[in-house]
């Protein structure tokens, strides 16, 4: 079974290890995580979702406030944004589109989220990048309304072929496909102790795991039985192996 491997490194200010990624940043209709600026700085493509782009106008400017509002609006233009068009105001959609950000209405699609929109847009604006190489960034993912939460874990089953990470201030949360086995790099002076796994999709019969404080050893997870929260990260690498999608989370430090 072949190996991936997962590093937070993209919450490091100067990269200097872990696997060697193509970032893209997706910024969701969510208040924008403290690091965000960080985020931008380490992607090579900028999204907004829709309202994403109210957030990235009127939050960046806060993040950086040491800053003039209009350097940072002018310096923080997004490539694209895309989505059903129901949320981003008149004005923000102007300012951006004059500043040369690529405007995608695809309010003809309604079984579909914003989120997915972009991501398809990243996944067919890179042809030639080798899938297993990008890494997407999704700020904003987590807190607001329980269902937008589940939607976008939704996405991360459906682009499974993509590693893609869902981030708020306090944690993020990523999908393990079971086609691969798992090491995950800690980034302990940004993340951590605290973690979980989750089956998704279908319980799973047998996950093994090392670098826990409450490893599992060909341990069957399921909702309404055992699934493996307030665990505790004790070394530097992590592995895991399951017969069934987890989703890996951790929580994030107050980044300096």
């Amino acid at each position: 079974m072949e190996l991936m491997s997962h590093a937070s490194t993209f919450l490091l200010p100067h990269p200097t290890n872990g696997p060697s990624l193509t970032y893209a940043l997706i910024l969701l209709n969510q208040r924008l995580p403290r690091f965000t600026p960080l985020l931008w700085e380490n992607a090579q493509l900028r999204l907004c979702a829709d309202g994403g782009a109210n957030r990235l106008y009127d939050e960046m400017p806060e993040l950086l406030s040491h800053e003039d509002p209009s350097d940072i609006r002018n310096r923080y233009r997004p490539d694209a944004i895309k989505g059903d068009m129901d949320s981003v105001r008149p004005e923000v959609r102007e300012f951006y589109s004059n500043l040369g950000t690529k405007i995608v209405d695809e309010s003809y699609d309604q079984d579909t989220t914003d989120l997915h929109k972009c991501v398809a847009y990243i996944h067919d604006s890179t042809p030639n990048l080798e899938k297993s190489n990008l890494c997407i960034l999704i700020a904003g993912a987590l807190g607001g309304r329980f269902d937008h939460e589940v939607g976008n874990i939704n996405v991360l089953c459906r682009f499974s072929n993509i590693q893609m990470v869902l981030l708020s201030d306090d944690c993020l949360i990523q999908l393990l496909p079971k086609t691969h086995r798992h090491e995950i790099h800690i980034q302990s002076s940004v993340e951590g102790p605290h973690c979980g796994l989750v089956p998704m999709g279908t319980p799973s019969a047998s996950t093994t795991t090392t670098g826990l404080q409450w490893d599992l050893t060909d341990m069957e997870m399921r909702f309404g039985g055992l699934i493996s929260t307030s665990n505790i990260v004790r070394e530097e690498k992590i592995t895991v192996q399951s017969d069934s999608d987890l989703l890996w989370t951790i929580n994030i430090k107050s980044l300096k």
